[in-house]
């Protein structure tokens, strides 16, 4: 009997930010990569992309981007764990949010069914902090339009804490 590559994760187990360091954006879409997702639903990447590209028609271009030669290098380059991925020879999916979703689907496996859950959970989660963050940058601007030159710089200082990029900051402890 033939042993499963990949070890089985329970998706209760699976941390929330985990998974939100896995989602990526490419082309200006909230996309998980075939290999984290194939991770998370605990089958191997050869497995999904075998049912990926049998259930082609389940997956319009909205819910699969299959990444260009440059953005796969461009993603080895900037992921730290993503970097076996420069060696591989062939181009990996991004799944969007409804593309993990019918991955889950075309696979029918209860892990991964319940790991979906908590996909679609963290891409939700992003896109509410987005969203709290550009009301916030509308609400500074309402703020800067009604008072006068003195608040300025203080208002540039709130914009560039806002804008600072947090991956760019160093890793503090192991």
């Amino acid at each position: 009997m033939a042993k499963n590559p990949i070890p089985a994760i329970h998706p209760v187990l699976i941390p929330m930010e985990r998974i939100e360091r896995a989602i990526l954006s490419i082309r200006g879409e909230k996309v998980m990569l075939d290999s984290d997702l194939a991770e998370l639903y605990g089958v191997s990447l050869k497995r999904l992309n075998e049912q990926v590209r049998r259930n082609r028609d389940r997956f319009p271009a909205d819910f699969l981007i299959e990444l260009t030669p440059e953005e796969k290098a461009e993603v080895a380059a900037n992921c730290a764990h993503l970097f076996r991925l420069k060696y591989s020879p062939s181009l990996p999916f991004a799944f969007t949010e409804h593309g993990a979703i019918m991955a889950a689907n075309v696979l029918k496996s209860a892990q991964a069914v319940a790991a979906s859950v908590m996909v679609v959970r963290a891409f939700v989660r992003i896109r509410r902090v987005l969203a709290s963050h550009a009301e916030l940058a509308r609400k500074l601007e309402e703020l800067e339009k009604r008072y006068d030159a003195q608040f300025r710089q203080i208002f540039s200082a709130i914009r560039a804490l806002m804008e600072e990029d947090v991956e760019a900051r160093g890793r503090i402890g192991f």
